[in-house]
């Protein structure tokens, strides 16, 4: 009995790396690491006519980080928060200054999801992108 239950052990201990391995490889492969061609018009239009982003209605500018998450939240009420997860991934690849709030604009982009559909945790989580080491998803949870 104990080598039998042994024997399960090390079977266990070598097919379970393998296992994940393979299924962590397989699910990056389905990401969408790269925005589909297109996309950044959409950013455009997006932004107001005059050029400016993150302007108040006074004219006065916010912060660069107050700006991008004006931008963020108006990309996922206007859209879903995919592409506001897109925009931020982008800004934070263009833009490295502001990527130590990264993870807290993923993470308050998480919480505004989960409102935007009414508290349903599921339908927020499916938007969840490895962007910010996965603060949108602490997002969604909290």
């Amino acid at each position: 009995m104990k080598q039998l239950l042994r024997r399960i052990g090390q079977t266990v201990a070598l097919t379970l790396p393998v296992i994940l391995v393979t299924t962590g490889t397989l699910a990056v492969t389905r990401v969408p690491w790269a925005p589909p061609t297109g996309l950044d018009q959409q950013v455009v239009a997006a932004s107001s006519s005059d050029g400016s982003i993150g302007r108040t209605s006074a004219g006065s500018a916010d912060s660069p980080r107050d700006a991008l998450r004006t931008d963020l939240l108006n990309e996922l009420d206007a859209h879903n928060p995919g592409t506001a997860l897109d925009l931020l991934e982008r800004t934070m690849r263009e833009k490295p200054s502001l990527t130590p709030y990264c993870t807290e604009l993923a993470s308050e982009l998480g919480r505004a999801a989960v409102r935007k559909y009414g508290g349903d945790v599921q339908r927020a989580r499916s938007f969840a992108r490895p962007v910010c080491d996965g603060s949108f998803a602490a997002g969604v949870t909290t």
